[in-house]
């Protein structure tokens, strides 16, 4: 059984799991073109795929983005880590390495595409698309989705591909435009409900001016979730959710209407690590049951390290501020120059984790930063503890209870004791 299965059993069959479900959202190509991969400061193990560029044409700094071959070496190396529990890609991602390599055969990560891709993601240079009222359109077809063919072959028990799609809308507050959204969200529950293709739905804040102020957006969201739903059967509901994090009161108000809606959020655009660990942590104590993560993984430093951070910030292993230190040491444990020095990392910028709800973005003091210094512990630096993780593991021989054979133990350990052990067993694995 997929772990996908697994804890979607387990969350609707007891409302107190804490069972949470990460999806890496590798489906930039069907929105950003040349750019989608991502920057090529981070790659996989098997590095650079270097294409051949004229250098009467291009300096060395200008093509500075993956390339196809690149990003679909990190999808294969995130897959084999094993820490997401949902890899979402476009169509042809999703042919290549689910029908043609079989990449998620053995693997309990579950295969997922976008199933349209509405015009408010159409971010090609130079474009305006994103920046006028919001169209529904599909690129891909469920058979292309399930088999990479036009028409699959359905006695056959199962498919090749995907058989979970990403389903968006995206409601801005105008009759005709929502009505058509509609529409057209309806024919494609019926078909996927026909071709018994599983799917989540993605609701998008309005990519235009609503004229809904934007303290109250949350709700006018939450209101055409529940709406719209109301008039769809078991049968062809999604799976759980994606949508914006608005904040602890609306999170709550969603997750605790229905008992059985699965509520997931969205990472949003790149801010500090601490916006991302943050988010995660907020909104999974707020109700979330669910989190994909596009572009904060994508543009980490060190995407595998950014990956399983987020598993133990959901986990409850470690706070999110201590992931930020943890994951500043893996950096500096492999030489790689953070985006952000420590101290601007562990800061809020991020809209989405403001939350009066103001529609510009702030910056804020973190309370409790974990860099002030306190009387029984002197604020740690990083070239105190060049051997440890920073922040997590104290610069002094690791103590944790073992078993006789040398084990860990893990059944004596305090929360602080399986910090450590974490943070050192990350050391190791990427240092």
């Amino acid at each position: 059984m997929k772990s996908l299965d697994a804890k979607l059993a387990e969350i609707r069959g007891n409302p107190a799991s804490k069972a949470f479900i990460l999806a890496d959202a590798k489906d930039a190509d069907m929105a950003f073109g040349v750019k989608a991969p991502g920057p090529r400061g981070y790659l996989s193990a098997r590095g650079l795929r270097p294409a051949q560029f004229s250098p009467e044409v291009w300096s060395r700094d200008e093509f500075g983005h993956r390339n196809l071959p690149e990003f679909l070496d990190i999808i294969r190396e995130v897959v084999r880590q094993g820490l997401v529990d949902i890899m979402l890609m476009s169509a042809s991602v999703n042919e290549q390495l689910s029908i043609k390599e079989g990449v998620f055969q053995k693997s309990l990560v579950t295969p997922a595409a976008r199933a349209n891709d509405t015009t408010d993601v159409w971010a090609v240079r130079h474009g305006s698309y994103v920046q006028r009222p919001a169209q529904p359109f599909r690129s891909a077809s469920i058979d292309h989705i399930q088999c990479g063919k036009s028409e699959c072959d359905r006695d056959s028990g199962g498919f090749p591909g995907a058989n979970l799609g990403l389903y968006s809308v995206t409601f801005v507050n105008e009759l005709e435009q929502d009505r058509a959204t509609l529409e057209a969200f309806k024919a494609f529950r019926e078909e996927a409900e026909l071709k018994q293709f599983r799917y989540f739905l993605e609701v998008f804040d309005p990519n235009v001016d609503s004229h809904i102020p934007p303290e109250k957006l949350g709700e006018f969201i939450n209101d055409n979730i529940l709406r719209t739903l109301a008039g769809v059967t078991e049968a062809g509901r999604p799976q759980f959710l994606k949508i914006a994090y608005h904040g602890p009161r609306l999170m709550e108000e969603l997750a605790q209407y229905d008992p059985n809606l699965v509520v997931g959020i969205l990472g949003g655009s790149a801010g500090t690590t601490y916006d991302a660990f943050k988010l995660i942590h907020d909104a999974q104590k707020y109700g979330a049951r669910v989190a994909l993560f596009g572009r904060k993984i994508n543009n980490a430093e060190h995407q595998l390290a950014f990956i399983e951070m987020l598993r133990l910030i959901t986990d409850g292993r470690v706070s999110p501020e201590e992931a930020v230190r943890a994951y500043h040491g893996v950096l500096q444990s492999k030489g790689i120059r953070p985006r952000l020095p420590l101290e601007k990392d562990l800061e809020i910028t991020n809209q989405a984790m403001s939350y009066g709800g103001g529609g510009s973005r702030t910056t804020v003091e973190v309370k409790g930063n974990p860099l002030k210094p306190t009387a029984s512990a002197p604020a740690a630096t990083l070239k105190e503890a060049p051997t440890v993780v920073t922040g997590v593991v104290p610069a002094k021989p690791l103590l944790w209870p073992i078993l006789s054979g040398g084990a860990p133990d893990f059944g004596r350990m305090s929360s602080k004791e399986r910090q450590a052990y974490d943070a050192a067993r990350l050391l190791r694995r990427y240092g």
